[in-house]
Parts: structure tokens; C-alpha cells; sequence
């Protein structure tokens, strides 16, 4: 899918592998998917309970479990990969440069903490603007430094999962393995185990020749922002204490009226003296307020100081994405935002997610199990099943010319007011991911599967330069089948209404 790559992609996901350990086994959660994310754009990500949209979401983010595997891939963001950045860097980016609203509004907020300071608390945390510039200047020897100790750990963190990974294999299997396949599995951990002692020894002399060298560089970086910090902060006292005196020279032979516009005087010289020092709580307020009334909160001065609990579900939601959006992000995450409210609210958040985007010209990944929701935001939209993209292309392309069966089969189960065939649920239940089918994973589910899909992996075949399909129908040997009628009828009465 290489042709599909463009210059103006700010976000690139490449062959990602997620895993988890559980006490079952290896889950096999995302397998080998790639996608782009280009400036401006929603890509819809859609797809079954199960299906890895969720944990793409949080591999992005940085946020997966303690217990998940990070097998192969990368995930590329202004030229870094996100997989391998130090956590004081994803602290810079988490949040600040991309953005994520969860699902349910109710357990993304305090129940009992204003919304007010809910929404504010970044902003509040990062008030202090004399250590926001130290850091500013000391950032990229920092990032160079803390990454190069990242890319040490999590290569030996990786290794080390991988090992866990076999051990945990061997011991699920080893009641029904013969002795001598205990044996043998014996001096495979024992080998397996040596060559990470040797990987660990080798990664870690690599690793620390080079942070010791960039240990140097960063502590005289160090020394130098602090100088220029300290000069800052010590012209700003002086500007500061020069009108103070002046002001107070001023007040002392006034008298009435003049006596009250330099008291407000004396005060405004304070309020900015503070503000460029660091944010204040005014300051703060004043945006938070600019945001509630941005994403459609009515009277935002007054529900600033209420719970959340005196909110309805969408407001709640609309409040979840003005704290998303104070950082004025360039990437914002949807993980199924609208699951938890009826269809009216639903309609009115997309709505209001759309425009967001466009006023803000955000890049959006949108992530859903239900196709119809997205009809109408989509750009692009991605089909997963089974850890894997089956099908990815325009919204158009997908929905008026979708390919794979497990596209077809969601496309059947949507409910429209135009169509007299009879929804279709989809067969079957999705495959244990701890033993992946061999083949195309939902060959069991579909009445189309052909000998081959229960015997190979069907690749990413071409149907234009923006769509791409995983299933052997698109092979030049497969019979020709037709979607369902369902389906055709819908998109033919579709292409009709627009006439």
C-alpha cells in the first residue's frame, strides 16, 4: 500500500504487532496493520468489538497495559516514532499535540471536582512559564538524552516480553507434552534465556556510550537556559519594580479620583507582572470558558462551577472534548464518543466534532463499530476484523463500492428506512485471538469463503489507487460473486436520492 503514502501525512502507522500476555496465552490483539492519517482529514476506523481498533487507538497514545507486547511495527509522528520516545517526551505530546476522547463521559471526569478545574487542570499544572521555558531550551538535548535511555529499555523490555511470551507457551502446553518435548522445551528456555543475557549485556554498552556523551552536551545546555531564564526573570523584576515605584510615587500625592484609577493601576501592573511569570487561575478560566462556549456548552461562566452530575450525557461529552481541546491539539483520537448516548445526541456531537475539525483544521481517527455513524465525517475509512485492515478506502469507495464479505456483512446489518430487505446479523462469533485462524480470519463467518481463504492470508489487493481489500473474491481466478442484494439495493437507492 506504498502508492497510498503522501507528503502531507502527519501521522503514519507502519506494520504494527500488539500483543498480550494473559494467563490464557498470547493474545494476538493488532496484526500488521499500516495506515496514513493526512492533514485535515477523518479516518474512521470500524470494526467489531475485538477487532484491535481500541488498542491501535491506545498504542498511538501511549497508554496501552503493562502487559501488552509491542511485536513489530513502528508508529511515526513529526519524524519520531511514538514506540520508542522516552515517557518525558509522550508527556509533551499525549494530550498537548494529540488528543483523545473516550467513550463513556462519566468515567473521564471527577464526579466529584467542578468541571471548571476539570477543564483547567492542564493548564494549571503547566502554569509556571519561567520552567516552561528552561524546558523549552533545554528540550531537544533532553528528548536526544531521555530517548537514547528509551530505545535501550524498550529494546530490552521488548526481548525480555518475548521470553516471558515462550515461557508462558511452554508452561500452558507442558500438560499435554511428552517427556522428552518437556526435555526439549527445557533447553530451549535455557537457550533462550542465555541469548537474552547476551542481547541485554551488548544492548546496554551500546546504549550508554552514547547517553553518556549526550549526558555532557545536556548538562551544559542545562547551565546555559538557567542563565537565560535567570536574565529573563531578573528584566522582567526590574520592569516590574521600575513602574511599581513609579505608580506608588504617583499615589502618594494623589487624591480623589486620581487616587482610584492608580489603585487600579497599581492592580493591573500586578495581574501583569503574574502573567508573565506564569498562567493564572484568571487567565486559565477565561480560556476554559472561551472552549465550553465553543463546543456548545450554553451559560459556560455559570456551569464553570457545577458538577458533573448536573450535566446530561451529551453535555458531559461536550465537556470531555473541550478538555481534549485546550491544548489545541493537530491530532484528535474519537474512541466511539457517541456509544453511550441516544441517536438525537449522537447526531449533535458528530456534528459538533465536524466542525470543530474544520474551524481547527484538526486530522481526526475516528474509531466506531458502526458503519452509519460515520456516513456522513468520514474521508477515508479503515474495515478491521481480527486484529487486521480488511478493507480501507474513501467513504465513498466503501460504501457505495465495498469488497470484502465482513464489509458487506456490516454495511447488512445497519437499519434504513429505505430498504425493504430484511437486515442480516452477521453469523458466528469473532475468532479467539489467542489462536488466530489460519487463512482469512472471517472465511468462518461468510457464505462466500473458498477452499484457499481456510489455507492462506489473502494480501492487500489494488482496486484503485486509494482502495485496497484483503479476500481472495478479488483474485483473477476467484468466481465472480455478487455483493448482497441488501447492499446493492441501498447503495442503489443512495446514488438515486442524490440525483
Amino acid at each position: 500500500m506504498a502508492e497510498m503514502k503522501e507528503n502531507n501525512n502527519v501521522l503514519s502507522v507502519n506494520n504494527l504487532v500488539v500483543s498480550f500476555k494473559t494467563d490464557n496465552g498470547i493474545v494476538k490483539a493488532v496484526r500488521d496493520i499500516s495506515f496514513d492519517l493526512k492533514q485535515g482529514e477523518t479516518l474512521c476506523i470500524v470494526g467489531e468489538s475485538g477487532s484491535g481498533k481500541s488498542v491501535t487507538s491506545k498504542s498511538i497514545m501511549g497508554i496501552l497495559a503493562n502487559n501488552a507486547i509491542i511485536e513489530n511495527g513502528n508508529i511515526m509522528y513529526r519524524g519520531e516514532n511514538l514506540l520508542e520516545v522516552s515517557e518525558d517526551e509522550f508527556y509533551k505530546i499525549r494530550g498537548h499535540k494529540i488528543g483523545m476522547i473516550f467513550q463513556d463521559p462519566l468515567s473521564s471526569l471527577d464526579p466529584i471536582v467542578k468541571i471548571g478545574p476539570q477543564i483547567t487542570e492542564a493548564m494549571m499544572l503547566n502554569s509556571d512559564r519561567l520552567k516552561l521555558m528552561y524546558q523549552d531550551l533545554i528540550s531537544d538535548d533532553l528528548i536526544r538524552y531521555k530517548n537514547t535511555l528509551a530505545h535501550m529499555n524498550i529494546a530490552i523490555d521488548n526481548e525480555r516480553k518475548k521470553m516471558d511470551a515462550l515461557v508462558a507457551e511452554v508452561k500452558r502446553r507442558k500438560t499435554f507434552s511428552s517427556k522428552e518435548q518437556i526435555e526439549a522445551d527445557k533447553k530451549q528456555i535455557a537457550a533462550k534465556q542465555a541469548e537474552f543475557k547476551i542481547f541485554e549485556k551488548q544492548t546496554r554498552e551500546k546504549y550508554m556510550a552514547q547517553a553518556k556523551e549526550y549526558k555532557e552536551i545536556l548538562a551544559k545546555t542545562e547551565e546555559k537556559a538557567k542563565k537565560q531564564v535567570a536574565e529573563y526573570k531578573a528584566s522582567v523584576d526590574s520592569k516590574y519594580k521600575k513602574k511599581l515605584a513609579e505608580a506608588k510615587n504617583r499615589l502618594s500625592s494623589a487624591s480623589g479620583d486620581q487616587r482610584q484609577a492608580l489603585e487600579k493601576e497599581y492592580e493591573a501592573l500586578k495581574e501583569e507582572y503574574d502573567s508573565k511569570l506564569r498562567i493564572t487561575k484568571a487567565e486559565a478560566k477565561k480560556r476554559a470558558i472561551e472552549v465550553m462556549r465553543e463546543v456548545g456548552i450554553p451559560e459556560p461562566e455559570k456551569r464553570f462551577n457545577q458538577y458533573p452530575f448536573e450535566f446530561s450525557g451529551g453535555m458531559r461529552q461536550r465537556i470531555v472534548i473541550a478538555i481534549a481541546l485546550t491544548a489545541a491539539p493537530e491530532i484528535l483520537i474519537c474512541d466511539e464518543p457517541t456509544t453511550a448516548l441516544d441517536v438525537t445526541i449522537q447526531a449533535q456531537i458528530l456534528e459538533l466534532i465536524n466542525r470543530i475539525k474544520a474551524e481547527r483544521n484538526l486530522s481526526c481517527i475516528f474509531i466506531t463499530h458502526d458503519l452509519g455513524v460515520v456516513a456522513n465525517m468520514a474521508d477515508r475509512v479503515a474495515v478491521m476484523y481480527a486484529g487486521k485492515i480488511v478493507e480501507i478506502g474513501t467513504a465513498e469507495e466503501i460504501f457505495y463500492d465495498p469488497r470484502h464479505p465482513y464489509t458487506w456483512a456490516l454495511l447488512s446489518s445497519i437499519p434504513d428506512v429505505d430498504s425493504k430487505e430484511r437486515l442480516e446479523a452477521i453469523p458466528g462469533t469473532p475468532p479467539n485471538m489467542i489462536y488466530p485462524p489460519k487463512g482469512d480470519a472471517f472465511a468462518p463467518r461468510s457464505r462466500y469463503a473458498m477452499n484457499i481463504d481456510y489455507r492462506e492470508e489473502p494480501p492487500m489487493f489494488k482496486i484503485t489507487d486509494t482502495h485496497y481489500a484483503a479476500t481472495w473474491l478479488l483474485d483473477e481466478h476467484a468466481p465472480k460473486v455478487e455483493m448482497p442484494k441488501i447492499v446493492s439495493e441501498r447503495i442503489k437507492n443512495s446514488l438515486e436520492g442524490t440525483r
